[in-house]
């Protein structure tokens, strides 16, 4: 602290150490938010890298989808997490379209890096851009928390729909674990919602409406992955691939179940059957989102090379 602000009196000096928290990134002379989205721009294409090169291309090599509607609703579901983000911090900060670039890094850090890596990228990004926020780290750790806080609501809700129509192709010990999740997910949600004013910082009204644009796009992409498949195979019906695509959800957000892809893969085929089929199919949208991945890594990083060429 300097010796002006010691001087102060402690309301003063108070006043003095907010102001100085509210100042734009730059007057302070710290480079930790670039170096923290350099690292995790490397990290990213280290890990895609890896997950392509690994099983990535098998699938790709397998059957091929033929219906375009097929690859519209692929990119449709794609795009969703990052545009649903779009979507609550253009509300929240008035970010730029550019600011759907960071988004679309952040889905892709969270993916092939590890959890959260993402974010972290997110909230270096703002704080570079201190002009337009201040601070931003309250905004992102809300959005994060509500982001889990939906998935666990739209799972606990699909498991309440599910278990009863599916509870034959459970065994005895499935059917426990599933409701052990279960209890685990509302548990791990119970805590943040006890204590929401001592752990949110965005008004009561903008976290019900986050949470709300979080549950729209968990929803929408459930309804767009299951028409993907659809027009990839259209011998099943488009309902049980909604049926499915809810199963896929609630998998994929169960904390105690181990494999999940077969676990889903395994309640697919015993669903519908066409065993091939529908693993080569599962092993191709995988492949392919890898493949996008690549694709926009190299896209933006030939953009960033560009602009400073440029400038």
């Amino acid at each position: 602290m300097s010796s002006r602000m010691a001087k102060t009196s402690e309301p003063e000096g108070y006043a003095e150490i907010a102001r100085v928290g509210l100042e734009p990134l730059k007057t302070l002379g710290s480079r930790w938010p670039a170096i923290i989205g350099a690292v995790l721009t490397v990290a990213m294409i280290v890990g895609l890298g890896r997950e392509l090169l690994g099983h990535g291309l098998a699938g790709l090599s397998r059957s091929v989808p033929q219906d375009p509607r097929f690859y519209l609703c692929f990119g449709l579901l794609y795009m969703s997490p990052p545009t649903g983000d779009y979507v609550i911090f253009r509300r929240l900060w008035g970010i730029p379209l550019g600011g759907l670039v960071a988004l679309i890094k952040k889905r892709i850090a969270n993916e092939v890096v590890f959890g959260y890596s993402g974010d972290a990228y997110f909230y270096a990004w703002a704080r570079a851009k201190a002009r337009m926020v201040a601070s931003p780290f309250g905004a992102v750790k809300d959005v994060t928390i509500l982001s889990a806080i939906a998935g666990n609501a739209i799972t606990l809700l699909l498991v309440a729909i599910a278990l009863p129509l599916g509870r034959h192709l459970l065994t005895h010990d499935q059917f426990r674990t599933v409701l052990g999740s279960a209890a685990v997910t509302l548990a791990i949600s119970l805590p943040f919602l006890i204590f929401s004013r001592r752990v949110f910082s965005l008004p009561r009204a903008k976290l019900w409406w986050v949470f709300g644009i979080h549950c729209i796009r968990l929803l929408c992409g459930s309804v767009l992955i299951a028409f993907a498949w659809h027009f990839a195979l259209p011998g099943v019906p488009v309902g049980m691939w909604l049926f499915l695509a809810a199963g896929r959800l609630l998998v994929s957000r169960l904390p105690l179940v181990p494999n999940k892809d077969l676990l889903f893969a395994n309640a697919a085929i015993l669903l519908i059957g066409q065993d091939q089929a529908l693993s080569e199919l599962i092993a191709f949208t995988a492949a392919l989102t890898l493949v996008v991945h690549v694709a926009l890594i190299i896209l933006f990083g030939i953009h960033a090379a560009l602009t400073r060429l440029r400038a």
